[in-house]
């Protein structure tokens, strides 16, 4: 598989509308989308091929009239761009009046670059029909696994991107995949049902099917385990994270809290607080498409801005927010890569993508072996953060109690952790030095705005309230 041959197509099309614009306006940028996703899936009683919920074909235009920013989507940009630049501008005109009372913002630097990016991927090796057979397989492999396991759902989710960024100076495109297969299994022993799941990932399908045999055993005991699982005691503890929810902190905590698009709205704590300790100073994050591998890794962002790493805590201070053109231009700071789009229809916003804390010197089993009593949390749930008043919570799937220094057989199911980023963050006291990202998860902007993102990290001690 390669590069979209319907962008490629159009790529005289953007240069051209952007020269054309160019005469109007003091910033004028393309952005070309060709997003192709599929849902193979299967379960006890049926199966299916459809298109997945990322598809996307389209274009978006971006515009600075030397105050303020304007945006214009639109399906295609092919026929006369004389009269396409007039009907944009028209459709603009509106927004450009009450620009005049909004924040002046500078025009953005377009510094020159041409050039083309491509990760290897071996989609084109798997028809539908082989992956759906896979699906069914794995769903009686499942069923097979446990006489308690009533139902099985395996869903294969592969997505191809491409995309065209032009502007008077610059070019780029590129080229890049992911897949997930995710499985879950519905496991009854009679008084309880549970529904655990495990899942694989890689850009390339070989890879995420190659791991999944091995996946199966481990759903069917977790499945056993957390039919047993018992209510948590509520109180605070000492507490050990898996990469999962060490991510799920680092999303919740430092990610959305740290959208310099909040900072222009002054709308995240964070903004006061760059510069000075949030964490212990054992603690280090990262975020970037280029920080990590996974499926929020890309090239460049939908403001044509290279993909980078950026340090956001460093030994326990914040020390970068994470932000789009926009914001960047706004606040007089370099744009580090993290314009989004949920589609070419949608508004780019400050978003994060690979989210996680940098590997530590401990041992995990020595972590585990300074708790008297407490526990380890496994899988991410969900969570919720507060960036205005950096109050923060998180799901766990299920916990593990440790006593004297062992993991027991006792689980708990389901965990909520909650406080104060602040608080969680320097109650810190021991990382692991292995590290894992968990290349699988979608994330919302408040409510809405939905793209791919990652995050994980290293086993972490911490002191928090369960509940």
């Amino acid at each position: 598989m390669a590069f979209s041959a319907f962008l490629n197509s159009r790529r005289e099309d953007c240069k051209a509308l952007v020269e054309e614009l160019s005469k109007t306006y003091a910033y004028a940028a393309v952005l070309g989308a060709d997003v192709r996703s599929s849902l193979i899936g299967a379960d006890r009683t049926m199966s299916d091929i459809g298109e997945g919920s990322l598809s996307e074909c389209g274009f978006v235009v971006k515009l600075h009239n030397g105050r303020s920013f304007f945006e214009y989507s639109l399906d295609d940009i092919s026929g006369d761009k004389q009269a396409l630049a007039q009907k944009i501008t028209q459709a603009l005109s509106v927004s450009a009046a009450v620009s005049e009372s909004c924040i002046s913002v500078p025009v953005p630097s377009d510094e020159p670059l041409v050039q083309s990016f491509e990760r290897p991927c071996d989609f084109e090796n798997y028809t539908d029909e082989y992956l759906l057979d896979l699906a069914k397989s794995t769903v009686s492999s499942i069923l097979d696994s446990s006489e308690c396991m009533v139902n099985a759902i395996v869903r294969i989710l592969p997505f191809t991107v491409s995309k065209l960024f032009v502007s008077k100076n610059r070019m780029l495109d590129q080229f890049y995949s992911w897949a997930n297969i995710i499985c879950m299994g519905v496991y009854h022993n009679g008084e309880k049902t549970v529904m655990p799941r495990e899942g694989t990932y890689s850009n390339l399908m070989s890879e995420a099917i190659a791991a999944l045999p091995a996946r199966i055993p481990v759903l069917a005991e977790k499945a056993k385990k957390l039919a047993s699982a018992k209510p948590i005691v509520p109180g605070v503890y000492d507490v050990i994270t898996d990469p999962s929810i060490s991510g799920l902190i680092a999303h919740e905590a430092f990610g959305h809290g740290v959208e310099m698009d909040q900072f222009v709205k002054d709308r995240a704590l964070a903004k006061e607080y760059v510069g000075k300790y949030v964490a212990s100073p054992i603690c280090n994050m990262h975020d970037g498409a280029a920080a990590a591998l996974s499926t929020a890794s890309y090239f460049f962002d939908d403001d044509g801005v290279l993909a980078q790493d950026t340090q956001i805590i460093r030994d326990g201070i914040l020390v970068s927010g994470i932000s789009d053109l926009v914001s960047a231009t706004e606040l007089g700071t370099a744009p580090t890569g993290n314009g989004r789009r949920q589609s070419y229809k949608r508004k780019a916003y400050s978003r994060m993508t690979n989210t996680f804390f940098s590997p530590g010197k401990d041992k995990l089993e020595d972590m585990i072996k300074s708790i008297d009593h407490g526990y380890m949390l496994f899988e991410t749930n969900n969570g919720m953060e507060d960036p205005k008043n950096w109050q923060i919570q998180c799901t766990a799937e299920y916990g593990i109690e440790i006593v004297n220094g062992q993991l027991t057989d006792n689980y708990v199911s389901p965990v909520v952790m909650s406080g104060s980023v602040p608080d969680l963050l320097k109650s810190i006291s021991m990382i692991s030095d292995d590290f894992k990202v968990i290349g699988s998860g979608s994330c919302g902007k408040g409510y809405k705005e939905w793209v791919r993102v990652s995050d994980g990290g290293p086993a972490l001690k911490v002191r928090v309230k369960l509940a």
